[in-house]
C-alpha cells in the first residue's frame, strides 16, 4: 500500500516533468504538459516512493516513471531528474525509475505474476483513495520474479529497454492508444508471450500497453 501525506511540494511533480520531458529522445515538443493520470507500485521495505505519471502533451500520450528517495542513488547521476522540498518528507531525489532497482523489481513483478497497482491510503483519510491509473500484468506466476540485476536502461524511438539479467523489460514511453485494444492485446500477448503490462484511464476504450517483458 502507498502512503500519501498531504504535503506542498516545491517544484510541482509536473514542474519536473516538464523540465524533463523535452531532454529525452522520444519526446516530441508539442504543447505544453498535462497530467492524466498516475498510478503507483510499493515498495516493501519502505523507503522508495514509484509513481508512474501519465501525461499528455499535444496529440501524444507519454508514460514518466519516477522514484522518490530520501537520499542520492548511487551511481544514478545521469537518471537524477531533480529534487523537491517535500513538507513533510523533506528534501528528495527524484530520479528515472527505469535505472532504479526498486521500480525495476516492482514493475517485473506486476507484470509476471499479475499484480495491480498499489492501493492509495492519504493520510488522514479511512479509505483507500481510487487510482486515476489503473494497471495490471498478464502474467501468473505464482513462483514470483527470478533475481534481478539492473543495468543503465537504453531509451530509444518511443520505447525505453531495461537489461535486468534475468528479465529484459520494455516501458513504452509513447502509449499508443489510437489501436484497437482487441488488436493491440492480441498482439501484444503474440510478441511477448503475453507477459505485459496493461493499462486504462478515463476517457479510453480499453486498456492499453504500458510495459513488456521481452522475449531473448
Amino acid at each position: 500500500m502507498a502512503i500519501i501525506h498531504k504535503a506542498t511540494l516545491s517544484p510541482t511533480k509536473l514542474e519536473l516533468i516538464a523540465d524533463y520531458l523535452p531532454t529525452q529522445p522520444w519526446f516530441i515538443q508539442d504543447g505544453e504538459p498535462e497530467l492524466i493520470g498516475a498510478y503507483r507500485f510499493d515498495d516493501p521495505a519502505g523507503e522508495v516512493g514509484m509513481e508512474t505519471h501519465v501525461v499528455a502533451a499535444g496529440d501524444r500520450i507519454y508514460q514518466v516513471p519516477l522514484s522518490y528517495r530520501g537520499h542520492e542513488l548511487g551511481g544514478a547521476h545521469e537518471w537524477l531528474i531533480g529534487t523537491m522540498e517535500h513538507s513533510v518528507l523533506g528534501k528528495r531525489w527524484v530520479y528515472d525509475a527505469c535505472a532504479d532497482p526498486v521500480y525495476v523489481k516492482a514493475l517485473a513483478a506486476a507484470i509476471v505474476t499479475g499484480q495491480r497497482e498499489a492501493p492509495l491510503m492519504v493520510e488522514g483519510e479511512p479509505e483507500p483513495r481510487p487510482s486515476t491509473v489503473t494497471v495490471k500484468g498478464s502474467g501468473t506466476h505464482d513462483d514470483g520474479v527470478p533475481a534481478l540485476s539492473a543495468s543503465a536502461p537504453v531509451s530509444g524511438s518511443g520505447v525505453t529497454i531495461i537489461d535486468a539479467g534475468a528479465l529484459r523489460l520494455r516501458v513504452n514511453r509513447v502509449v499508443d492508444v489510437a489501436a484497437d485494444a482487441a488488436v493491440n492485446t492480441a498482439a501484444a500477448q503474440e510478441l511477448h508471450g503475453g507477459l505485459t503490462l496493461q493499462g486504462s484511464w478515463a476517457g479510453l476504450e480499453g486498456p492499453v500497453e504500458l510495459a513488456a517483458v521481452l522475449r531473448d
